[in-house]
């Protein structure tokens, strides 16, 4: 009935909350808790004020806002962004619903709301969170691409140093051929280096602006785009306003390049936890990338490995989880959007400790060479064999069955296959020259050879 009251313990949203005067009802206690996202996109809180400051400029330069309150509103965010900045903001439990509305609920405060009152016209919270969004995530992908270049670095580094070093290189977890430890190190160098070029994408096609597609249909007073883009540092605006408020493809682009990049870390964590076991015992991780057992005392565990190897599970899964939310939501904005936050949130922290941790236990990683050259095995020179006779004009189909032969009766004979004579090899295919010994078993001659 029109003009009844609102039941007995339930009050009217907070004069801040910017969408309470059509609701003469308060939330379920519950439902505040459950809707607020302060608690987390607080993150936030400078790319917010940042955002709010360029579109106050915008909108004093269409004439809603006098450069006296301008002046007002970017003084009195100065002091909202110290008060972030010294941890000394007082969150209100109830009022502060989301970083937007702390913000402007405490720069009222600061200049007055007859003034802060003015800030939002125009804007929606849909363009304002999608920008507060790019922003963040570009300054935390530029930090990103800095530590995947300190991991590149030290990749590159230790392989130029190391080239002396050969071990055994495997397929299907066998030992296959002699390779240099730098050639097994610049294997996934070239990997983190296409990561690298990959990310450089993604930080371009985020760098669109979407402040003043309002909530979904542009912006009444005709505020220019493009002079809040450039104030932003973005590279242009995004140009359809549905799809600018809507758009989340940059949180799960962000996400896809991490799972693959996290994929990388883990073989790599893989690789080396194998070679760190005593049965390989190539690597040795230091102390501070290591830990012991709780029972027996001889044990050092390659824990910062077998955690980014699990890191990269997890990353698969914020990608799977936010992929499935955005998966059937109807256009323009819906509060669904809002789980991306915590993902990216999530996402963000996982890049950067996991690439900080992964560059820590290369750069302090301890390397057995001797070790490594005691696996090396002549069976491995196999193929040096079916080489041979391929330059002695046998084709290659023969030479491969030929050198399978020749391993077969080492085995038979429970020799090494470099214990052969030169008449056992010949028993075998009578086209092996005199100097096939001195040419194919030699595990330095079969890598340089390549």
């Amino acid at each position: 009935m029109s003009g009844s009251k609102a039941p007995a313990g339930e009050s009217k949203p907070a004069q801040n909350k910017l969408w309470g005067g059509r609701f003469t009802g308060g939330l379920d206690p519950l439902m505040e808790v459950y809707n607020e996202s302060l608690s987390y996109d607080k993150a936030f809180y400078a790319q917010d004020i940042a955002g709010s400051i360029a579109w106050a400029r915008a909108n004093k330069n269409v004439g809603i806002l006098t450069e006296k309150e301008f002046n007002e509103i970017e003084r009195g965010f100065s002091i909202v962004k110290k008060e972030w900045d010294t941890e000394s903001f007082e969150i209100k439990p109830g009022v502060d619903e989301d970083i937007h509305t702390a913000n402007e609920r405490r720069l009222g405060e600061v200049i007055g709301q007859s003034i802060a009152g003015k800030l939002h016209t125009g804007r929606s919270r849909n363009d304002q969170v999608a920008t507060d969004l790019r922003l963040w995530l570009r300054d935390q992908l530029q930090t990103l691409q800095t530590h995947l270049t300190s991991l590149l670095r030290i990749i590159i580094s230790r392989a130029s140093t190391e080239t002396s070093f050969l071990m055994p290189g495997y397929t299907h977890l066998q030992r296959a051929q002699p390779v240099r430890w730098s050639h097994f190190l610049l294997s996934y160098g070239f990997f983190f280096a296409a990561d690298h070029q990959r990310l450089a994408h993604v930080l371009k096609d985020l760098n669109r602006c979407p402040l003043g597609a309002g909530a979904l249909s542009g912006n009444v007073f005709n505020v220019d785009r493009e002079a809040i883009a450039r104030e932003l540092g973005f590279e242009g605006i995004c140009w359809n306003s549905m799809n600018a408020v809507s758009d989340r493809d940059f949180l799960l682009e962000t996400m896809a390049w991490g799972s693959r990049f996290m994929g990388h870390v883990s073989r790599l964590s893989t690789d080396l936890i194998l070679y760190s076991a005593q049965e390989f015992n190539f690597v040795r991780l230091a102390d501070a990338y290591s830990t012991g057992s709780s029972l027996m005392p001889q044990k050092k565990n390659p824990d910062a490995l077998e955690l980014l190897r699990g890191k990269s599970g997890q990353m698969h899964g914020i990608l799977a989880g936010f992929t499935a939310t955005m998966n059937a939501i109807p256009s323009c904005y819906n509060k669904d959007m809002q789980e991306g936050t915590q993902a990216i949130l999530a996402t963000c922290h996982l890049l950067t400790t996991s690439t900080q941790i992964l560059t820590g236990v290369l750069s302090t990683l301890s390397l057995l060479p001797e070790k490594m050259s005691a696996a090396l095995e002549p069976n491995m020179l196999a193929t040096e064999l079916a080489d041979h006779l391929v330059r002695r004009s046998v084709p290659f189909r023969e030479t491969h069955h030929i050198a399978g032969r020749v391993v077969a009766l080492a085995e038979t004979r429970g020799v090494r296959m470099d214990e052969l004579s030169l008449q056992e090899l010949r028993g075998v295919d009578g086209r092996f020259g005199d100097e096939v010994v001195e040419e194919c078993f030699d595990h330095g001659r079969a890598v340089e050879k390549r």
